[in-house]
């Protein structure tokens, strides 16, 4: 998942928010520098990219990109999946997918002492671009997309996936609907 789902399933905590949307910019032992309610972000981020990484569904979303995008296929799993989110945020949460990036933009900088330097790198940009919102429209997406392949060292694809996304439309948002009531039940398991 990426950066609108983490931190949608977060809720209403903002330390795990944060520890969420911080973890894949904290290696190793090094959420052991956090304290304990932003590590519990940090924890759940991998507990949630794991049970993803190895989810039938998200496997039958990533081997519909393989041959065109490799490796890669599950990042962009990830970004077509929050552009589904970010559709249909309604669905998700009682709060407009504006009024909720807005809060959580402002929540980052507030905690900017906890954000990893890379993350304060990007950050301002992914504010002023407003990337999660953007996700909405393909267009939007297809920008993420572009930026994206253009940030990635080795030769990639992604600058065209959403052709991907159009052509298998209908196949990718059964296969988040199908997907996405389980992550969050998992989610739920493991926060209790």
């Amino acid at each position: 998942m990426n950066f609108l789902a983490h931190t949608l399933l977060s809720g209403d905590d903002v330390d795990l928010m944060i520890g969420n949307f911080i973890a894949d910019y904290v290696k190793g032992n090094k959420k052991d520098h956090y304290p304990e309610p932003i590590r519990k972000g940090i924890i759940l981020h991998r507990y949630i990219d794991d049970f993803t990484d190895h989810h039938p569904v998200q496997l039958k979303s990533r081997h519909r990109l393989f041959e065109r995008h490799g490796h890669y296929s599950g990042v962009l799993v990830d970004l077509f999946y929050d552009h589904f989110i970010a559709k249909n945020f309604h669905e998700f949460s009682s709060v407009s997918l504006e009024e909720f990036t807005t809060r959580t933009y402002n929540l980052l900088i507030q905690n900017a002492e906890f954000l990893p330097e890379r993350v304060k790198e990007f950050l301002p940009f992914m504010i002023e671009k407003n990337w999660m919102l953007s996700y909405e429209s393909l267009e939007g997406l297809d920008r993420a997309l572009k930026g994206l392949s253009r940030r990635v060292s080795f030769e990639n694809r992604m600058d065209t996936a959403i052709l991907d996304l159009k052509q298998g439309y209908k196949l990718f948002e059964a296969d988040f609907r199908a997907f996405w009531p389980q992550l969050r039940t998992f989610v739920d398991s493991q926060l209790k």
